[in-house]
C-alpha cells in the first residue's frame, strides 16, 4: 500500500500542510521509457528524507527533476505531474531553472572538485552570485567547511590544491561548495558511494546536523545507511514508490511485502 499525502508526517508526528517540496503524481520517460510512474512524495522541512531501492529504479531522476537538471538529460520528458518547492511549481514557464538550482542544491555521487584551491571552490558559487567582500567571502568558506565536517581537516592549508585531498575529503568539499549557495533543499545522490567507513560516518554526523538548517534528500542503495542517517524513507522500485513513512516503521514494519523483501536482501 502507498502512503498518501494525507498520511505522511513530518518528524515529530505533527501534521505539515504545506512540505517544503511536494512531488505530485510525478511521470518522467527516457525516449518514450517510463522511469518514474506517478509519484508523489512530501518532503518536509528540516528532515533527512532517504530514497533508497535498487539500481534503475527511478531515484537519481526523482532528484534530478526536482531541481530542473533533467533539462538537461538527453531524450528525457516530464510527461504528468509537478515538483512544488513552497507555493511554486519548479517547471513553471515563469520559473529560472538557475535560481531553482540554488534553492534546490546537488550533490553527486562522484566528487567533482574544481581544479582550484579549496578555498576558490568554496568561494566559487558566491562570487559568481556578486559576493566581492573578502571578510564575507571568509565568513561563508569557513562556515560551509565547518558544516561539511571539513574545517579542522583544512583550515590551516586553505589555498591547497583541492585535488590532493582524499576521495572522503572530496565528497565533503562538494557539499560544502552545495553549502555556500545557500540552498534551502540539499539533495545527495549516493554521496558515500565507494567511501570509507570514517568518511562516510562523517557525512553521517554532517547530516544529523545540517537537517537544523536544511531539507535533506538522501539516495542510497545502502539500507543500513538510510537506516542510520534518516527520519523518514521512500522505497522507490521500477519508477513506482511502493512505500514512504518514518524510517523505524518502513524498517521494521514495512506495509508493502516488497519492501520487506529488499530490506531484507531477496533482491536488489
Amino acid at each position: 500500500m502507498t502512503m498518501t499525502v494525507g498520511d505522511a508526517k513530518p518528524p515529530g508526528g505533527s501534521p505539515e500542510p504545506r512540505p517544503k517540496v511536494l512531488v505530485d503524481r510525478l511521470s518522467v520517460e527516457y525516449d518514450g521509457t517510463p522511469a518514474l510512474k506517478g509519484v508523489t512524495l512530501p518532503i518536509f522541512r528540516g528532515e533527512v528524507l532517504a530514497i533508497t531501492g535498487p539500481g534503475r529504479s527511478g531515484k537519481t531522476t526523482l532528484l534530478r527533476t526536482m531541481n530542473r537538471l533533467i533539462d538537461r538529460t538527453r531524450g528525457a520528458k516530464v510527461v504528468d505531474g509537478t515538483v512544488r518547492l513552497d507555493d511554486s511549481d519548479v517547471f513553471d514557464a515563469d520559473a529560472d531553472p538557475c535560481l531553482i538550482r540554488r534553492r534546490i542544491g546537488m550533490v553527486f555521487a562522484l566528487p567533482t572538485p574544481l581544479p582550484k584551491s579549496i578555498y576558490d571552490n568554496i568561494a566559487f558559487g558566491p562570487r559568481v552570485a556578486g559576493t566581492r567582500d573578502s571578510d564575507r567571502l571568509d565568513e561563508i568558506v569557513e562556515k560551509a567547511l565547518r558544516d561539511a565536517v571539513l574545517w579542522d581537516e583544512v583550515n590551516a592549508r586553505l589555498h591547497d590544491p583541492a585535488l590532493r585531498l582524499s576521495g572522503g575529503q572530496q565528497q565533503r568539499l562538494c557539499i560544502a561548495r552545495a553549502l555556500a549557495q545557500q540552498p534551502e533543499v540539499l539533495l545527495l545522490d549516493e554521496p558515500c558511494s565507494g567511501l570509507d567507513p570514517i568518511s562516510t560516518l562523517k557525512i553521517e554526523e554532517a547530516l544529523s546536523a545540517l537537517k537544523r538548517d536544511y531539507t535533506i534528500v538522501l539516495v542510497s542503495h545502502n539500507t543500513q545507511q538510510a537506516a542510520r542517517a534518516s527520519d523518514r524513507t521512500a522505497f522507490l522500485l521500477m519508477g513506482e514508490l511502493v512505500e514512504h513513512g518514518p524510517t523505524g516503521q518502513v524498517f521494521t514494519n514495512p506495509r508493502d511485502t516488497r519492501t520487506a523483501d529488499y530490506i531484507e536482501g531477496r533482491f536488489g
